[in-house]
């Protein structure tokens, strides 16, 4: 057990530099013929792989929420949007999926799409069609 201890960080070790390995590798052969960008070294790979990890995951473990909800509830190892469901009456059902039915109808523009049209029919506030001048 206690060469277990002492071989974790030296196999930390080897995966680091062989993730930085192959980010050298794959950025010397993808990228200068590419985009016309310079060769990297390992140390610069393995920066690469430092930025990465601070811009995409943060300085944590990338367990941000762990046990807890996104809104700071705690979940007792069950899924709080079917715990939720459970505890609706069919009439509370029955308006969630209309109103949702809703939100989805309206689409990425709210109702409109980007030639000022809504829902298919021309939108009478648009300035452009309104303006007499």
């Amino acid at each position: 057990m206690k060469k277990m201890r002492f071989l974790m960080p030296i196999g930390f070790l080897a995966m680091v530099a062989g993730f930085s390995a192959v980010v050298m590798m794959l950025w010397n052969w993808l990228m200068p013929s590419i985009l016309g960008l310079v060769a990297i070294n390992f140390w610069q790979a393995l920066g690469l792989l430092v930025l990465a990890r601070i811009l995409f995951s943060g300085f944590g473990h990338g367990r941000r929420m762990g046990h807890w909800g996104m809104h700071g509830k705690k979940m007792h190892g069950g899924n709080a949007v079917r715990e939720k469901w459970a505890k609706m009456t069919p009439e509370e059902r029955e308006e969630f999926i209309k109103e949702r039915q809703a939100y989805m109808r309206r689409g990425r523009f709210g109702g409109h799409d980007f030639f000022g049209e809504c829902n298919g029919k021309k939108n009478p506030n648009n300035s452009a069609e309104s303006s007499n001048g």
